[in-house]
């Protein structure tokens, strides 16, 4: 099954980063986020992506073009310009890099992508944010389901810390980010039906609106509730959260070896 994943757009709200770089390139720990997000799908065994480039595109595919040589260790010999591979350590990954245009709205990127999906069933993320979502968990609940899309619904920490508070103003509890107001929104990590891209009209479709609106009243979508990590590198303060979380080396999202 071939993973979908979003990596067209702006990312406005970093524009520390964005206005040097696509938002999937960011790094964390040396890496891409848009790496992170592979490596963990990869874990579960799914191998094969198509990413839908917009904004800056050409960096991601620059920097997969030169991926194996960066991963590899080689000898260079300069008299005929031949290189011998002494150590790959890339991935087995097989990598579609599809310009999808740089103003199309999300759903029309995935509509642009319809050709290669190729009437099967696919995975679709965003190229922002990582979770410690089981995607084998994701698939099987999505195939029992009989429904044409899954979307895994996560619960957000809450922007500030959140106190209880007595009667004689005395702080008995203080909880740093809790979860939110209890409310489940889009995490992404979706599983799709082929028929999905019917419900995408053109390029200047937002998949987060009609599609998903039309496909959720006609009782055609389901959630995967993921009550674990998950977090959307949305602002230059999540993204030095996730760098402090790898540096920490205790990233939830890091689920295979070295």
């Amino acid at each position: 099954m071939k993973v979908v994943i979003l990596a067209g757009g702006f990312g406005t709200r970093l524009s520390e980063e964005t206005d040097i770089r696509p938002k999937p390139m960011v790094e964390i720990g040396g890496m891409p986020i848009l790496w992170h997000i592979m490596k963990l799908y990869s874990h579960y065994g799914f191998h094969e992506f198509v990413i839908l480039l917009g904004y800056k595109g050409y960096m991601i595919k620059d920097f997969f073009n030169t991926y194996f040589l960066r991963r590899s260790d080689f000898v260079i010999d300069l008299k005929d310009n031949s290189r011998t591979i002494i150590k790959d350590i890339s991935e087995p990954w097989k990598i579609h890099l599809i310009d999808t245009g740089l103003d199309s709205l999300t759903g029309g990127r995935i509509k642009r992508a319809e050709k290669i999906i190729n009437n099967e069933q696919f995975l679709l993320t965003y190229g922002d944010a990582v979770s410690d979502v089981n995607i084998s968990k994701l698939v099987d609940f999505h195939n029992n389901s009989n429904k044409k899309i899954t979307m895994t619904a996560v619960q957000p920490e809450g922007k500030f810390g959140a106190l209880n508070i007595d009667e004689n103003s005395s702080i008995n509890v203080f909880n740093e980010k809790p979860r939110g107001d209890g409310t489940w929104v889009n995490g992404g990590f979706f599983v799709c039906e082929p028929d999905v891209l019917n419900y995408i009209q053109d390029d200047f479709t937002m998949f987060e609106r009609e599609p998903l609106t039309n496909l959720a009243k006609e009782g055609a979508m389901n959630a995967f509730k993921h009550t674990n990590f998950w977090k959307c590198m949305d602002n230059l303060r999540d993204k030095n959260s996730l760098i402090d979380l790898w540096d920490s080396g205790k990233a939830p999202w890091k689920l295979w070896e070295d």
